[in-house]
């Protein structure tokens, strides 16, 4: 074995890219929450209400499909939501067997509070809108590499 090849020695926490992306998610999820808590929201939730805020009336198994998330993760977040008055969960007209999830007023309303948060991340990241953008698209082609394997 050589161990001067860097893929052969011990690895170190520093070098990892799961560490990097790891803390960074945590440090991201930190200012969200700082930023969330004015609106009332986790940061699962806000996701749920972005896919919503694009789209109402969505299946939980569409917006579980948009989140990575399957419905047993997804099913208790929503009756939180249902129960803080955010959105309405029903079942399909069509097909009983699936719940749709549509937007009370309240959680239409929030829209408007969450569409400052964009700014107030980028402002933060002391990044330009092109680095956001490149990271952005590296990220999804390395989620879709991964998702392969």
């Amino acid at each position: 074995m050589d161990t001067n090849n860097p893929l052969h020695q011990v690895p170190r926490l520093d070098s990892q890219l799961c560490f990097a992306l790891y803390s960074t998610s945590l440090a991201m999820n930190k200012l969200y929450r700082k930023l969330l808590r004015k609106l009332g929201l986790t940061y699962s939730q806000y996701l749920v209400m972005m896919v919503l805020w694009e789209r109402d009336g969505l299946s939980v198994s569409e917006v579980g499909e948009r989140l990575f998330l399957d419905s047993a993760t997804l099913t208790p977040l929503l009756k939180r939501m249902e129960q803080a008055s955010l959105l309405n969960r029903a079942r399909a007209v069509s097909d009983e067997r699936q719940v749709i999830i549509t937007l009370t007023p309240a959680g239409s309303e929030l829209r408007e509070q969450a569409a400052l948060l964009p700014e107030a991340i980028l402002t933060a990241s002391q990044c330009s809108v092109a680095q956001v953008v490149d990271m952005k698209q590296q990220l999804d082609q390395l989620r879709a590499s991964l998702m392969k394997s």
